[in-house]
């Protein structure tokens, strides 16, 4: 959709929110981030008795009347309820008004949706029991209600998108928003995604192999897997102009993004293909590879990605990636999939803001194919975090890479 305008328009974030396991809202979040808490639990969402995994990051502590109207709620599958509550603590945090939010887009990622809904009739007309199957809930089911029902909830009135591209879903969600912005007539957006624990993925990464029983350990040599999360984030992106307009706080600035579709396999990752994305990445920002100073890498825990990961930042930074700090915070949070980039972009503008890095906690012993600086166990303040490098990638090749830097007029 880009077009060849030379007045593009600068994108600023001027808000956060954050539904995880380890806070609810982005400053509990990131307490918790930076202090290394771990969120992974056992999970209660669905019975875990028959399969060898019962641990992941699961949201228990959402009091979830305290941000949506009891009246709606039982027409808000789970996704649902993580985004929106998602996205009403980002609106709060940037002080959007009534008429912003009606001309605001929403734009948000997932990879399963609401498939809890279709999991429980699934459960139902196994028991051959067709008269038990609420009606009413089958309309629920469609991802792209998550995103209608941000808009309805705070009746937006523009673009309305959902994309389906996995665990990158929310790097896609903010790439577009950022075109939206720079080169359209789009002046307020909210861009992220949000997903819900899923006996569907669950029982699916479980038959891959993929999944680690007690904790997910990013770059180590002894890497077991993934841990399943769940979660929501949420970012108002808006132009400068109408930021300044209304003297909002600016936390980042969106410099641009890169994509790629490698297709190289359904599940294993190309490290070219990775690579390919964040050179996109860099060009478009129009900054120098030696310009990054931190990396949120897609950081999974499973063998495969964190080696081909690895390997493609050595192709893309040479020498120098052994020694820009990258960090994965699934580490804490487990794989929140279409929610993981969006979560993971609150925290490199968190970053941007406080000079802190997050940590990958449960690393004990190195790697030689994962030779990155991990920022390892415990988080790092440093002097100046200027420009930040969001990395994901998902199933079939689907990579997404959007670079953010501290706001300077």
């Amino acid at each position: 959709m880009k077009n060849k305008k030379t007045d593009k328009r600068r994108v600023v974030v001027t808000g956060l929110g954050v539904v995880s396991s380890i806070g609810i809202g982005f400053e509990e979040f990131w307490k918790n981030l930076i202090l290394g808490k771990s969120g992974i639990s056992k999970i209660e969402a669905f019975d875990t008795s028959e399969y060898p995994i019962h641990m992941g990051g699961e949201v228990k502590n959402l009091v979830i009347d305290k941000f949506i109207d009891k009246r709606i709620l039982s027409h808000f599958g789970r996704t649902s309820r993580f985004a929106v509550t998602a996205a009403k603590i980002a609106i709060q945090s940037a002080n959007l008004n009534k008429n912003d939010l009606g001309l605001s887009s929403v734009l948000l990622g997932t990879t399963l949706g609401e498939s809890s809904i279709i999991e429980e009739m699934n459960a139902i007309l196994a028991k051959n029991d067709h008269q038990g199957i609420i009606v009413e809930k089958i309309p629920m089911y469609p991802s792209n209600n998550i995103s209608l029902n941000v808009a309805l909830e705070f009746k937006s009135k523009s673009y309305n998108f959902m994309f389906p591209t996995a665990c990158a879903a929310g790097n896609y969600s903010i790439g577009y928003a950022y075109d939206l912005i720079a080169y359209e007539n789009a002046q307020v957006v909210l861009a992220g995604g949000a997903e819900a624990f899923s006996r569907t993925a669950f029982t699916g990464f479980n038959r891959l192999y993929a999944m680690a029983s007690e904790k997910c350990q990013p770059f180590d040599k002894n890497r077991k897997g993934m841990m399943l999360g769940e979660g929501a984030g949420v970012l108002v992106l808006e132009s400068l102009e109408h930021a300044q307009k209304r003297s909002a706080k600016i936390y980042a600035e969106v410099l641009g993004y890169g994509l790629s579709c490698d297709a190289h396999h359904m599940t294993q990752p190309s490290e070219e293909g990775i690579a390919k994305c964040i050179e996109k990445a860099i060009k478009e920002s129009g900054i120098l590879k030696e310009d990054v100073d931190y990396i949120s890498a897609h950081g999974t825990g499973t063998p495969q990605n964190d080696k081909a990961e690895c390997a493609a930042f050595r192709k893309v930074f040479g020498e120098k990636a052994k020694t820009i700090p990258t960090s994965s915070i699934k580490s804490m949070l487990g794989h929140t999939m279409g929610a993981a980039s969006a979560i993971e972009a609150v925290a490199c503008c968190l970053s941007i803001r406080d000079n802190i890095l997050p940590p990958t906690i449960n690393f004990e012993t190195a790697d030689e194919d994962c030779d990155v600086d991990c920022v390892p166990n415990k988080s790092r303040r440093v002097k100046n975090v200027k420009i930040v490098l969001n990395n994901a990638s998902a199933f079939g090749g689907n990579n997404a890479c959007v670079i953010f830097k501290s706001f300077e007029l």
